[in-house]
């Protein structure tokens, strides 16, 4: 409506039905999409640095609101307030480079007393719009369960789970385990406790066992287990730069990781908050759209995440050298006994040696 070609366009009423139709089922053409195009990236990614999926949660604020179906009082954690708007829960995938939102769901809540209006009872009980309603009503452990599950099932793969403090205890944990994935998670100090050679110890108190070995390191780690479940994990205390009395506890489930392979992939978690932060500041996710309906909200936040989507694919086309790497192989491969390169004759068992060094050039010249 806001493009050039807004005078061949349809009315802006045309627009608003088709988003407030509740047959459409966007978070399927979102998971499709994503399957798509997660598909193609890993293909240039590295096996060893591996792919992950990022569990997060943002608000979308409605203040001024005060008839939107499902409109509730949701906590924000960044302001510390109450505020009226939806808890927008996200499921995203990336390699380290790139991030391709998978799902979402806009929570309303599941208490009735915090919801200010209800669900419309027009709507048909058998359509898509009824079941993102009622998936809007659910606990945020449930919902972000079925999120991972529907994703796994959909052919996105991914060799760790990363998530906040909020999400990582252990009868999460436990779930996560039981689909067989991996999770690497921030743990908050709520004073549980863990097994560590046959005794319960606060986290703080690990800390201090895993610290006093060598007070030189920034982190250190231990073996433990979880105290209902006994689920083997490996906490990684990180001592902050700036005050040493303050620890970081970083939990996973991948007991061969190594410490520093367990920060390096938990700070692939970083690119859902800046997804979060571009959506929202340059998409206008939360802000395009003036209906009441639940329906348009679903469908305006899948429509963002797909626009991302395309951004990121345009991004890693443009920007990756990477993809000069199969142009350079076959390059090579046709050289083979026929020309030299640096000097050298270019044989098959100096293709991998060669492939390297004009791959490295071509690098150093991309980046000037």
């Amino acid at each position: 409506m806001e493009s050039k070609h807004n005078d061949h366009a349809v009315s802006k009423n045309t627009y608003y039905r088709f988003l407030s139709n509740p047959s459409f089922n966007w978070k399927k053409f979102l998971l499709l999409l994503a399957v798509r195009v997660t598909v193609a990236l890993r293909k240039l990614t590295c096996k060893s640095r591996g792919t992950v999926l990022v569990l997060d949660d943002s608000v979308l604020r409605r203040n001024r609101s005060k008839a939107v179906e499902l409109l509730a009082k949701v906590y924000d954690h960044v302001f510390h307030e109450f505020v009226r708007g939806f808890n927008l829960l996200a499921l995203g995938w990336s390699d380290g480079f790139s991030f391709i939102p998978v799902s979402f769901v806009l929570l309303s809540s599941a208490k009735l007393r915090n919801r200010y209006q209800e669900a419309n009872k027009d709507i048909d009980y058998r359509t898509n719009g009824w079941k993102a309603r009622m998936e809007s009503m659910r606990q945020k452990p449930e919902a972000a369960l079925c999120m991972i599950e529907s994703a796994l099932a959909a052919g996105i793969h991914a060799d760790y789970i990363l998530m906040d403090s909020w999400f990582t205890t252990e009868p999460f944990v436990k779930s996560l385990s039981d689909l067989g994935q991996d999770v690497i998670g921030m743990v908050k100090d709520l004073k549980q406790r863990y097994y560590y050679n046959g005794r319960l110890y606060t986290l703080p108190q690990l800390a201090k066992i895993a610290m006093d070995r060598s007070n030189t390191h920034l982190y250190r780690s231990l073996m433990v287990r979880t105290r209902k479940h006994h689920l083997p994990v490996r906490i990684v205390f990180v001592k902050n730069r700036n005050k040493k009395s303050d620890l970081l506890y970083i939990l996973s489930t991948d007991n061969a990781l190594s410490e520093d392979e367990i920060i390096r992939i938990y700070g692939m978690r970083w690119n859902i908050e800046t997804f979060f932060k571009a959506s929202k500041s340059l998409l206008k996710l939360g802000r395009e759209f003036q209906t009441r309906s639940y329906d348009s909200a679903v469908a305006h936040t899948a429509i963002v995440f797909a626009c991302y989507t395309f951004l990121e694919w345009l991004r890693r086309q443009e920007n990756d050298p990477k993809t000069y790497g199969g142009a350079i192989f076959c390059t090579l491969r046709g050289c083979a006994g026929y020309g030299t390169f640096g000097g050298t004759t270019v044989t098959d068992e100096s293709i991998p040696r060669n492939h390297q060094r004009l791959q490295n050039r071509v690098y150093r010249n991309h980046k000037k």
